[in-house]
């Protein structure tokens, strides 16, 4: 069975198909969704060098005239190393037939991967709401309680604002988005992103579903007063952005250092996803335990 579930809003540059990432780039004016084909065919062969099989397989299409061969777009796209380069990519159109190319047992089930892709971000292009109901749906299947599931797409609504202003201020998708949220994370949670996912021992894990409801909510009142900052001081480009970055977490920091002086306990916690549920679920048996214990026989 392979594992098919779409990434968060904030991470729309990739998404998810049996574990593996695959880049892609939504065009806006066209409304075609373009798919890193390295990435694509690095799921369907499983090759150690995807880049040389796919280097292989366009001098064949080449040779043989293909019309596929003329519609590779290229595109930057960010690799590994955080930098954007340029990437050979195809539609989901012409995607399609290259895979037709590719002998692999998995290519049935990601030719209905990728049509459900491109069907449901042309939904969500008509009707935005539609992907919050989706997020939704995913994190009530995981078990999460209503409380955090509201703080948490409240959150990514924050997120996308926050980006949203970046973009207006000449702030380049990718590092320098990166270098940003370290400057917010670090002026509140007192750490960089890295060091708090170290912290609390995530790995690949996303940062912000392992986030406590007062850890999303100081986490979004620092992206939130970022975004009111920067629309008030207007800066230009990335360095100007990062002094903002500072002051809009700072915010936050200081709220978060009265909490933890007025409660003394830590408001950075070492809670994961899985802490999280297995709280929900224990407080789920104990309520149950006690409405057992108030019921009279009749």
């Amino acid at each position: 069975m392979f594992v098919l579930y779409f990434a968060c809003m904030e991470s729309k540059s990739i998404i998810i198909f049996n574990q593996k990432g695959v880049r892609r780039y939504w065009d806006a004016d066209k409304e075609l969704w373009y798919f890193s084909v390295i990435d694509v065919i690095g799921i369907l062969t499983e090759s150690t060098s995807p880049k040389r099989y796919w280097s292989d397989l366009k001098i064949k299409l080449k040779n043989e005239s293909s019309e596929v061969y003329e519609k590779i777009v290229h595109l930057k796209l960010i690799a590994s190393d955080g930098k954007k380069y340029l990437t050979d990519c195809f539609s989901t159109e012409d995607l399609f037939r290259v895979i037709q190319s590719i002998p692999s047992p998995k290519a049935e089930p990601f030719k209905v991967w990728l049509a459900r892709v491109g069907y449901e971000r042309i939904e969500e292009t008509d009707n935005p709401e539609l992907s919050m109901d989706r997020a939704m749906k995913t994190y009530l299947q995981k078990g999460h309680s209503k409380s955090w599931i509201n703080q948490r797409l409240k959150s990514i609504e924050v997120r996308k604002d926050l980006t949203d202003e970046w973009e207006e201020r000449g702030v380049q998708d990718g590092q320098e988005y990166a270098i940003l949220t370290d400057e917010i994370t670090r002026a509140w949670a007192g750490m960089s992103v890295k060091e708090y996912k170290k912290f609390k021992s995530l790995q690949k894990q996303n940062l912000r579903d392992n986030m406590t409801n007062l850890e999303l909510v100081l986490n979004m009142l620092a992206e939130a007063t970022t975004t009111e900052f920067s629309k008030k001081k207007q800066p230009k480009g990335f360095s100007e952005s990062r002094i903002v970055a500072r002051e809009g977490g700072h915010v936050a920091g200081t709220a978060r250092k009265e909490i933890e002086q007025k409660t003394g306990e830590r408001v950075v916690s070492k809670k994961t996803e899985k802490d999280l549920l297995a709280g929900i679920k224990e407080r789920k048996q104990v309520k149950s335990s006690n409405a057992k214990k108030g019921t009279r026989p009749d």
